[in-house]
């Protein structure tokens, strides 16, 4: 499908999001733009090569892989859904632009509605990925080598901007984020991925910038994994993760690596603050490969719902000290006196509005977890003030999660 160039001041529009998304938390200001009505792709099925606007109140149907080229852009309005079949995946070499709004979101799913059903998004040679109020369902379909893919990849210095969006059931990464990219990732919600393996949040290589605001629950894997390339240290991966909140994590590998709230590894730089980890595998690791005399941590609450817990999710009895891995003892990651730490069932618990207590769930497990924070909450008032007076994604001065 033909579409004509977007004209210049929907390039201008790109341009600007993209001068948003810089480093440290002035980053975190909550816009809702609007996509230009230009160039509009008529609704239907579409493959192939693609480009233009998915206009507002239309669905399209995918019917086979779509590739954005070099120098092209496909945009989305608000209000839009997008209906994807036979596994497809969208590969992005120029510019990918999804905005839509709290109560008009951009919807991205495959026609079964099933985990792993189509391919997600690969970016790894864009020229820019904005995504914001969009959700992205079901991904993490298999490649031609019948390994299953990222939800969101990208290997290029570009700028990465997703914002208050929705990750739901992928089988892999969530988002594997490298080769030096500037990276937004703001007050998205990330529920119930990674089949047997899968980072929420996977930074390499020299990727930097902010990963705030978040609800992270039931990922495989890691909420956020921080690493450089261990045959090319430098440029450094340095990134500010504060304020997300990271619940049931880990819990799916069965005897491989566990999964974490934060991984700090392999000379990679992060200021770890106000986040609160929750029944998770591990707390926070920091490896004695990384960047430890530069990596920052403190004011985290970590609390365990029950003393010890045995997994059984890979057909393998796991017994867990949860309490014991706030910190791993393989790592070189402290407790801080700013922490709360909880010492037993019912010591530090945030008080959330909703949480079943649920230590570990399926992939692809349905939830009604509330994870904002009642009155009295501990974390409430706790947090370092640089990032926020509050600890986790909700926060009282509405800059927080708005899911």
């Amino acid at each position: 499908m033909k579409i004509k160039n977007l004209p210049y001041f929907a390039a201008a529009f790109i341009i600007g999001l993209a001068s948003c998304s810089k480093s440290g938390n002035d980053s975190t200001k909550i816009t809702t733009p609007t996509v230009p009505s230009s160039n509009p792709i008529a609704p239907g099925n579409i493959s192939g090569f693609v480009k233009g606007t998915f206009t507002t109140g239309n669905t399209y149907t995918i019917t086979g892989n779509l590739t954005i080229k070099a120098g092209d852009t496909l945009a989305s309005q608000q209000g839009v859904t997008v209906v994807v079949k036979n596994g497809a995946q969208i590969m992005v070499q120029g510019t990918l632009l999804l905005v839509g709004t709290k109560d008009q979101p951009v919807s991205f799913n495959s026609d079964s509605q099933k985990p792993g059903s189509w391919g997600g998004f690969a970016c790894d040679s864009a020229k820019s990925v904005t995504i914001k109020w969009t959700h992205i369902d079901n991904t993490g379909g298999l490649d031609p080598t019948g390994s299953t893919t990222k939800s969101l990849s990208v290997v290029t210095p570009i700028n990465v901007d997703i914002e208050d969006s929705w990750f739901t059931n992928g089988q892999d990464d969530l988002m594997r984020l490298q080769g030096g990219c500037n990276i937004t990732i703001l007050r998205n919600t990330i529920l119930s991925s990674g089949s047997t393996d899968g980072e929420a949040i996977n930074i390499k290589s020299g990727a930097h910038g902010t990963v705030a605001y978040n609800v992270i629950y039931s990922q495989a894997g890691t909420a956020v994994k921080l690493e450089t390339s261990d045959v090319a240290p430098l440029p450094q991966t340095k990134v500010d993760v504060y304020n997300n909140t990271m619940v049931s994590n880990g819990w799916r590998r069965g005897h491989a690596e566990p999964g974490r709230g934060v991984s700090v590894d392999l000379n990679a730089v992060a200021n770890i603050y106000n986040n609160i980890i929750v029944n998770n595998y591990q707390g926070i690791y920091i490896v004695a490969a990384a960047d430890v005399a530069n990596t920052k941590y403190g004011n985290n609450l970590f609390y365990s719902s029950v003393d010890a817990f045995t997994d059984t999710t890979q057909g393998a009895n796991i017994s867990v000290n949860l309490r014991s891995n706030f910190y791993p003892g393989d790592g070189v990651g402290v407790p801080q006196s700013s922490d709360l730490i909880s010492t037993k069932v019912g010591d530090k618990d945030p008080l959330f509005k909703s949480y079943d207590g649920k230590v570990a769930t399926p992939n692809g497990a349905a939830t009604s977890n509330d994870f904002h924070l009642n009155t009295g909450s501990p974390a409430l008032g706790h947090g370092n003030t640089t990032y926020n007076a509050d600890m986790g994604a909700y926060t009282l001065d509405g800059k927080g999660n708005q899911h």
